[in-house]
C-alpha cells in the first residue's frame, strides 16, 4: 500500500462523510455552488463537518465566493481548507489566505500545454493546487463533471507547492492516472456516484483501494 491521499467532494449526506472515514479518505469536500448537484448550505455542511472523524480534513469548495459567503461558511462550518474552483485572481487567493486564516486550495484547469503557466503562478500563492480538467466552453459547473484531459501534458513536472489531480477520475482509471503523473494525491466527485450528487459507498472504497493498491515510483 501507497502513501497516496484521497480526497473525496461533494458530500452531502452523513453516511458519505461515514464512508469516506471508513475508506481512508485524507479530505472530505463540501460544495458551496448553487449550481451543482452537490451543493450544500453552510448549516448543512456544519452537521456533516461535525460527524465527521478526527484526521478526515474538511474543505470548502467555493466558485468565485464574495466574502459574504465566505464569512457565512467560515463562520459556520469547522473547516480545515477553502478550495477556490473558479476565476479567482493570484491577488484574490492572497486576500483570502490573509483575511481567513486557512489553508487555500487553488483549482487551475488544464486542457492544453497552454495552461499550464498558471500553474506555476497560483503556486506562488496558494497552499495547494488541484490540477482539473478544464470546462468545455459554457459549461455551468466548473468541476465534477466526469471529464479528464491528457495526463501526459503533466507527467513528470513538478511545483513548488503540493498538488492534487482530479477530471473523470474513476476506480478504473485512477491507478494508471497515477502512474502517469506521479500524483501523490486525487480528488473524485462524479466518480464514486449512482447517480449526479449521489454518492456510493461501495464506488469510494473501490476508489481509494484502488488509488493505494501499488507503490508509486517518486518521479
Amino acid at each position: 500500500m501507497n502513501d497516496i491521499r484521497v480526497k473525496i467532494c461533494g458530500l452531502s449526506r452523513a453516511e458519505d462523510v461515514a464512508a469516506c472515514a471508513e475508506a481512508g479518505a485524507a479530505y472530505g469536500g463540501f460544495v458551496f455552488f448553487p449550481k451543482s448537484p452537490r451543493a450544500v448550505t453552510p448549516e448543512q455542511a456544519r452537521a456533516l463537518a461535525l460527524e465527521a472523524p478526527v484526521g478526515l480534513a474538511k474543505v470548502a469548495l467555493v466558485v468565485n465566493a464574495d466574502d459574504a459567503l465566505l464569512d457565512a461558511v467560515t463562520a459556520t462550518v469547522p473547516l480545515d481548507m477553502l478550495q477556490l474552483h473558479g476565476s479567482e485572481t493570484p491577488e484574490r487567493v492572497t486576500e483570502v489566505r490573509a483575511r481567513y486564516g486557512l489553508p487555500v486550495m487553488k483549482a487551475v484547469g488544464v486542457a492544453t500545454e497552454d495552461d499550464l503557466p498558471k500553474l506555476g503562478l497560483y503556486a506562488q500563492v496558494a497552499d495547494q493546487l488541484l490540477i482539473d480538467a478544464k470546462p468545455a466552453p459554457g459549461a455551468e459547473l466548473p468541476g465534477g463533471n466526469g471529464l479528464s484531459f491528457d495526463w501526459r501534458l503533466i507527467a513528470g513536472r513538478r511545483w513548488p507547492r503540493p498538488w492534487m489531480l482530479a477530471g473523470g477520475l474513476t476506480p478504473e482509471n485512477v491507478g494508471e492516472a497515477i502512474r502517469m503523473t506521479g500524483a501523490a494525491q486525487v480528488d473524485v466527485s462524479s466518480g464514486v456516484e449512482s447517480a449526479p450528487g449521489v454518492k456510493d459507498a461501495g464506488r469510494i472504497a473501490d476508489f481509494i483501494a484502488a488509488a493505494k493498491a501499488d507503490p508509486v515510483p517518486r518521479l
